[in-house]
């Protein structure tokens, strides 16, 4: 996603429900959709958070968001407005889960996932923020245009307030905020002659490996009409074109790249040297990197290979979601460029460009001095790198001609925030074969970086400026099923340069924290008029401009309602600004945030760094380290004053606040997305009618609504007082008792892991980590989740979650006491519900007694937690709302009715339906999730920066009086789960969804063990492969051919294979075999999409799993595709294992585990489950051997695990999404009637008792 770029990371006040339009965050049918972000980076930042965000300046969002849980934050009916504006050569690839340390503060988030696929869209660390870290100065040619029209600044000036300037307190005080703000001091920048600029940054984090970004200054903007596209069309062709790209697959680099409006970004992640070898990777790298920008071959079959792939990327992009943020997108900059240049391209002109037209651009554009290198890692010589960089860029033969000064731009170099960056699975042989380029720079002659770009101008919203408002737009579309509008207002950047700008940075920040609070605390009804209102100010370096923009989502029937709540909650907010209360409240909180991330600073991610000086480039912020920004924020933390901070924070909101007036800034845009059918009960589908005038109406209805000044609220210290938890205390006598040995606490001296349990049966796991400084997590898990569900009760456990989240109260405190508690002790909380647990999981400082506040309310919820009838109703409410949008989804749709057809209509496993829903009451459900909450079935694991004493004593404090309770054979008990018995109509099955534009998708999956080796039908694999002779299976592999390959231990111990890990370690490997030969084979080879994954879902508790393959297309290519998929699943017999390829698989699942060992958030998910009793095959040996398992996995153990899956007619099943304005209608015109289908009302039925229709497998 966009950077955002702000000094202040403290996010805004805490948003304590999940977005009403996904109340699970990950439902049940996108168990089967892919990992992907769809290209999810924003033209600003909408959705960007950091576990340990580097400094950021000038990021304010402010969410009164009554449904969208923080931690999983997806705006209604807009995923990122940068799905339109860039592209990445791979969907697939980095994966990186954020540490849990860090996000906004919050309290009851409800994350209930469903998982077909482990990366579920939607999965709460799904959506990554990278922040960035450089000093920019105003000549920098590819910074963002800062500067405001001849005036403004003296009339901002004649403004402001009269204070006695002649005084010698106001002389010094004005030259302290004109003072420069300390630059990072480890950033080194260069430039060589040739006129390449280049950065680097030595972080240690992780060891042993360093970034390296080519940043071309040429994207989508620089396109004449006639080559719409073709950035990045150059982008493909050049990256996966590189031979020396190629060789670099077995170091375990990683590699991508992508494009957007005004630059292309190839970026290697490498380790610094070979394994086992002292060798320098990093001049392989950067001759990777020269090759693929200045010397890269444009072979006709490499053009036509990539063609294939991005128009099948641009159909795979042109979901719903992609075009209502090209409608916002449009119609915010319909007066320059950025509207009608969008990245991915026209498909007619894609489709007829030639070799010779590609090369031209790439002539045009792509040369050293448009060019910038960034290098962020574990670098120790920087007089070594830069020689290594002369080396490989450097040229022999220049021009001395004086450098050309260039103009300043009006865009630039953006960060990489948030988008996909997908391993291409790049890296190998380290290789200096560079003889054949040096030749080649030196006929090169020195070219200057353009001085004039494109021109973008844009109408600033500014005050004064009296022309008429534009009239609101309405997109509306047949796909839609929720009401949103977006109202924009775009200024100039201000530079963060000086203390100046940071102060004012930090009052609009404070200014802005009120607003969620003061709508949550005012709309409480069963039916609230708005899902969310939400306000983001924040710079974009993709845009070259500052944005603000208000977002109000609400069910179409109330969508004027919810208007006028936002419009009278903001005016009500400039008019009277904040109170003495809230500014106390909010500048503590943000100094808290700031202190915590100083005491990190040394763990910060080498690519969190670097995206941070990317956008810093853009934007010509000055870059300071944590604890830089920390010791300035508190130096002007001291000097804002309230008057202040709401005369800045007003001029914030004026375009909203004085709609309609002369005086007020007028609106860049006012954008609705909106359905073109609505339901209504016992009616069911009518039109949804709406007009500009109308949108008009109630904007300015709701700012002639009356409005009275906030008053002082009180927020608690701690939620429980020192002599009620002596009387507890004094009441149970909590204690801890032996389990299964004489000692109290078993410590594991290699891993830091303690294992103990409390008198009430609770069990605790806890490991001290210094690796995030000050910072902790924890999690509670409790046996059971929605497996436990009868059938009088489907869907009980998620809507009781749900309902528990909505209302937010504990004991005799209110929701916004809770919420505001978290705030200040920098706590996130948030509920969650899978098919197997149900899990709460804290997010805590452990500075100033934040762990211990922490402790407070895990007890509280569990002792004393409240359930409200309007709460149940708001939820009940979501998950209607959400299940009748499901038809309007092509991924959904395919995904449930495929999930439908493989468990037998098991509805544990999908979205309840509104059967079940509305036969549920508050009772029912709080019995539901209660039951689960007993004493005996309960595990808590934490992970951080505490000493033993400080864990042991909130253990004992707050989960040793935590009353005894026994239920847990009751709450891990449930009805058997089962596969559709075979053989059965419903292998093969069609959804149609009918759309303006055309796209396919479609999901192939089967039934496969659980992790431990569990099978549906009740065999234990662990137990049965351990008595495999190697033999045995070598003879069963097709004539022994298995036997012969290469490097197979036959004398591997049966201890390995007896080990409770052993299937879990096998099965991953062959997933990264399998992902990486449906690249080759399905993408590259046979061009039949731009997408294609394999996953596997393995339960824990239940014995069964199942694996997925998910493949987007054309309708034209989808049957072809899914066939190519099948032939790769079932063709590990044919084409066998080689060795490199279980190499690679192990070197990346290796790397990937020891880089996530730094992480809070990783241990926490290694140590859970350790005493759980139905876990029982988890012990501290699965952490210990993981590294010795990956090692000694051999080909044969893959191919056992390979045996596991079903993959034969009878078993697999398969659903193809067809979307497009003539899909189904052959089905249609054969009197095929619609029909309630898996409990899904509008998906036409195809393909029951047709799996025969599918192509024959190749």
């Amino acid at each position: 996603m966009e950077a955002t770029s702000s000094i202040i990371s403290i996010p805004p006040p805490l948003q304590l429900k999940p977005n009403s339009t996904k109340p699970n965050s990950v439902s049940l049918s996108h168990r089967f959709l892919p990992h992907k972000s769809y290209k999810t980076v924003t033209l600003r930042s909408f959705h960007r958070r950091t576990a340990v965000p580097p400094p950021r300046y000038l990021a304010t969002k402010i969410a009164g968001d009554r449904s969208a849980s923080l931690l999983d934050k997806h705006i209604t009916q807009r995923l990122s407005l940068d799905q339109c504006t860039r592209f990445s050569c791979f969907q697939h690839g980095r994966r990186k889960q954020l540490p849990i340390c860090k996000s906004m503060p919050t309290a009851f988030a409800d994350k209930s996932v469903f998982h077909l696929s482990k990366h579920g869209v939607g999965n709460v660390f799904g959506k990554r923020v990278r922040v960035p870290c450089a000093a920019v100065g105003p000549d920098e040619p590819h910074a963002a245009s800062t500067a405001w029209p001849d005036g403004v600044l003296e009339q901002q000036a004649s403004d402001n307030f009269s204070i006695d300037t002649e005084s010698s307190e106001w002389r010094e005080f004005q030259e302290f905020l004109g003072s420069k703000l300390p630059s990072h001091p480890k950033l080194y920048r260069g430039q060589l002659d040739n006129g390449l600029r280049y950065l680097i940054l030595p972080n240690k984090v992780p060891q042993n490996r360093f970034e390296a970004h080519m940043e071309v200054h040429a994207g989508s903007i620089d396109e004449e009409d006639d080559e719409q596209g073709i950035a990045h069309m150059i982008e493909h062709v050049a990256f996966l074109g590189s031979k020396k790209r190629e060789k670099l697959l077995r170091t375990g680099a990683r590699s991508n790249a992508y494009t957007d409006f005004h630059h292309t970004v190839f970026h290697i992640h490498s380790p610094t040297s070979m394994q086992d070898s002292d060798e320098d990777l990093l001049p392989s790298v950067l001759d990777a990197l020269n090759e693929i920008a200045f010397y890269p071959k444009f072979l006709t079959s490499r053009v036509e290979k990539e063609r294939r792939a991005i128009l099948s990327e641009l159909q795979m992009m042109n979901t719903i979601e992609y075009r209502v943020d090209c409608q916002l997108l449009q119609h915010l900059h319909s007066e320059n460029k950025l509207s009608k240049r969008f990245p991915i391209g026209l498909e007619e002109q894609i489709k007829k460009w030639d070799a010779e037209k590609i090369r031209k651009f790439h002539e045009r554009w792509y040369f050293p001095a448009n060019a910038t290198l960034y290098i962020v890692g574990d670098i120790d010589n920087i007089a070594k790198t830069v020689h290594h960089i002369k080396g490989v860029f450097g040229q022999k033969h220049v021009e001395s001609e004086a450098p050309v000064v260039p103009k300043t731009s009006a865009f630039g170099a953006m960060a990489n925030f948030l988008v996909p960056k997908f391993t291409g699975g790049i890296s190998a042989e380290s290789s200096h074969d560079r003889s054949s380029l040096l030749v080649d720079q030196s006929k090169l002659t020195k070219r200057e970086r353009h001085a004039v770009r494109p021109p973008v101008e844009h109408n600033w919203s500014l005050p004064g400026k009296h022309e008429d408002a534009k009239s609101p737009q309405i997109f509306q579309h047949e796909l839609l099923q929720n009401f949103s509008i977006n109202m924009f207002c775009k200024i100039p950047v201000n530079k963060v340069q000086t203390y100046g700008d940071l102060r004012n940075v930090l009052m609009k920040r404070i200014f802005l924290s009120a607003l969620h609070f003061r709508i949550n605390s005012r709309y409480k009804s069963s039916s609230p008029p708005f899902t969310s209102i939400e306000l983001d100010h924040s710079d974009s370096g993709r845009e070259g401009c500052t944005v603000t923009t208000l977002t109000v989502s609400a069910e179409p029937k109330s969508w004027q309602g919810a208007i006028k709540v936002a419009a009278q909650e903001v005016r009500r907010l400039k008019e009277f600004g904040v109170t003495k209360g809230e500014l106390a409240r909010y500048l503590d909180a943000l100094l808290k945030d700031s202190e915590q991330l100083a005491a990190m600073s040394d763990n910060i991610s080498s690519v969190d760094n670097l995206d941070f000086v990317m956008e810093s480039d853009a934007l010509g912020h000055m870059v300071m380290d944590h604890k830089h920004s920390h010791e300035s924020l508190i130096a002007v933390a001291g000097t804002i004053t309230l008057e202040e901070v709401n005369y800045i924070g007003a001029q914030v909101l004026e375009y909203i606040s004085d709609f309609g007036k002369a005086s007020a800034p007028v609106p860049a845009a006012i954008v609705a997305c909106v359905p073109k059918k609505v339901h209504v009960d016992g009616v069911g589908e009518i039109d949804f009618k709406i007009t500009p005038s109308e949108i008009t109406a109630a904007i300015e209805q709701g700012l002639k609504e009356p409005i009275e000044p906030e008053a002082e609220f009180e927020v608690p210290k701690e939620l429980i007082t020192s002599k009620e938890l002596d009387d507890l205390k004094l009441q149970l006598a909590p204690s801890f008792v032996s389990s299964g040995s004489s000692a109290l606490r078993v410590h594991d001296i290699e891993t830091g892991i303690t294992q103990c349990r409390l008198s009430n049966g609770i069990t605790i796991n806890y490991k001290i980590s210094k690796s995030e400084t000050c910072g902790g997590v924890m999690r509670l898990i409790v046996g059971g989740g929605r497996a436990a569900e009868t059938p009088e009760t489907r869907g009980a456990v998620v809507l009781g979650v749900r309902t528990l989240s909505e209302g937010g109260r504990v004991g005799n405190f209110t929701r916004e006491q809770v919420e505001l508690f978290c705030v200040n002790h920098l706590i996130n909380c948030s509920l969650e519900s899978t098919e197997e647990f149900l899990c709460m999981e804290f997010r805590f400082t452990t500075r100033n007694n934040g762990m211990r506040a922490a402790f407070q309310l895990l007890h509280m919820v569990l002792e004393h937690s409240v359930w409200l009838e309007d709460a149940f109703d708001r939820a009940r409410q979501l998950y209607l709302s959400y299940y009748r949008s499901i038809p309007k989804s092509l991924e959904r749709s395919t995904a449930h009715k495929l999930m439908i057809a493989m468990l037998d209509e098991d509805e544990r496993f999908v979205e309840p339906t509104p059967h079940s829903l509305q036969n549920l009451t508050l009772q029912t459900v709080k019995d539901a999730v209660m039951n689960q909450f007993v004493s005996d079935n309960m595990e808590v694991s934490v992970v951080g920066d505490f000493s033993e004493e400080e864990i042991e004593s909130c253990v004992m404090d707050y989960l040793g009086t935590v009353r005894a309770t026994k239920g847990a054979e009751r709450a891990l008990s449930y009805t058997p789960i089962e596969f559709r018995p075979s053989p059965n109509d419903l292998h093969f099955q069609q959804v149609f969804l009918k759309d303006t534009d055309e796209r396919a998708c479609a999901y192939i999956a089967g039934p496969a063990p659980n992790r431990w080796g569990y099978t549906v039908d009740g065999r234990d694999l662990l137990e049965a492969t351990s008595n495999v002779s190697v033999n045995n299976v070598a003879q069963s592999e097709n004539e022994g051919q298995l036997a012969k390959a290469e490097n197979i231990n036959t004398n591997l111990p049966n201890k390995y294979r007896n080990h409770p890990l052993f299937f879990a370690i096998a099965v991953g490997l062959l997933a990264e075999i399998i992902n990486s030969r449906l690249f080759t084979e399905v993408r590259d080879s046979q061009g039949l999409t731009y997408d294609v994954s394999f996953d596997l879902n393995l339960f824990d508790r239940l014995h069964l799993g199942w694996y997925v393959i998910s493949v987007t297309s054309t309708p034209g290519k989808v049957h072809r595709a899914v066939d190519a998929c099948k032939s790769v699943l079932r063709g590990l017999h044919g084409k066998r294992i080689a060795e490199h390829e279980l190499d690679r698989a192990k070197r990346t699942l290796l790397m990937k585990h020891e880089a996530e060992t730094k992480s809070n958030a990783y241990w926490l998910g290694l140590i859970a489950h350790l005493q759980a009793a139905s876990v029982h095959r988890k012990d501290i040996s699965c952490i210990k051997d993981m590294t010795m398992l990956y090692e000694v996995a051999s080909i044969e153990d893959v191919y056992m695990a390979y045996e596991q899956l079903k993959i034969d007619d009878q078993s697999l099943y398969c659903c193809i999404g067809i979307a497009g304005a003539q899909a189904g209608d052959e089905v249609l015109g054969s009197s095929v009637d619609e029909e309630y289908v898996g409990g899904l009302h509008g998906v036409i039925p195809v393909g029951r008792g047709s799996h025969t229709m599918t192509m024959p497998t190749t």
